[in-house]
């Protein structure tokens, strides 16, 4: 029985998505008015994040003595070397070459959010984590799909380009079933999920604050 998993799912998803104005960066984008130089920014400090995190998700994954919840990270972390080669695209597209990769100096509102996972990573009991991660992801996932949207029709990207954003736009079931899986052994073994809210409340704040951090960053320019 999955049942207890799953509610606890959908209210961590209810309680911790983000207000529809927290977000300063997404809706100039869906808008057009948001500078084209936010695509090379988001680009550049993905790029760091996107290998942190893979870093991350095989850290936690490797701690787990559980089936579901190994299986699950190590497919996160997967995940993470497809979207890695997806950011390729995205950059050489806003006028990022390699030189000006390596020069790139990224900002710690943006980095704040990997760092946090991979705290969450090496120290997180793993259904906790879960259970912020899963609730974290809907919103981004949502973000993707705007951003995505708006780089064809505002912007003039092409598909290619838009890749990264399309990849985590797309919902992977597969995903769920196996967090909804992961969190219910916990259940079952007397894992209790206490920090899975705080974990999830910082989770979401890091995030806005890397949106944020770059919307600022834009109107200074």
């Amino acid at each position: 029985m999955t049942g207890l998993a799953r509610e606890l799912l959908a209210s961590a998803r209810k309680a911790l998505a983000p207000a529809e104005n927290d977000n300063r960066l997404v809706p100039l984008i869906a808008s057009g008015q948001a500078p084209r130089s936010v695509f090379a920014t988001i680009a550049a400090e993905e790029i760091r994040i996107v290998r942190s995190d893979w870093r991350s998700f095989l850290t936690i994954a490797a701690r787990c003595t559980e089936r579901n919840s190994r299986e699950l990270f190590a497919g996160l972390a997967a995940g993470e070397g497809l979207a890695l080669a997806k950011l390729d695209p995205l950059a050489r597209a806003s006028g990022l070459n390699e030189a000006a990769l390596r020069a790139y100096q990224p900002k710690a509102g943006c980095q704040a959010y990997p760092a946090y996972l991979a705290w969450l990573c090496l120290f997180g009991e793993p259904a906790d984590v879960v259970v912020a991660l899963i609730a974290n992801f809907a919103a981004w996932g949502d973000y993707c799909g705007t951003i995505a949207g708006a780089m064809r029709e505002h912007y003039g990207f092409d598909d290619e380009a838009c890749g990264f954003f399309d990849f985590f736009a797309t919902p992977v079931p597969e995903v769920e079933e196996q967090a909804v899986a992961a969190l219910q052994a916990g259940i079952d073994g007397g894992r209790q999920t206490d920090e899975a809210f705080t974990y999830g409340r910082l989770f979401q704040s890091y995030e806005l604050m890397f949106w944020n951090t770059i919307a600022d960053s834009a109107a200074r320019d």
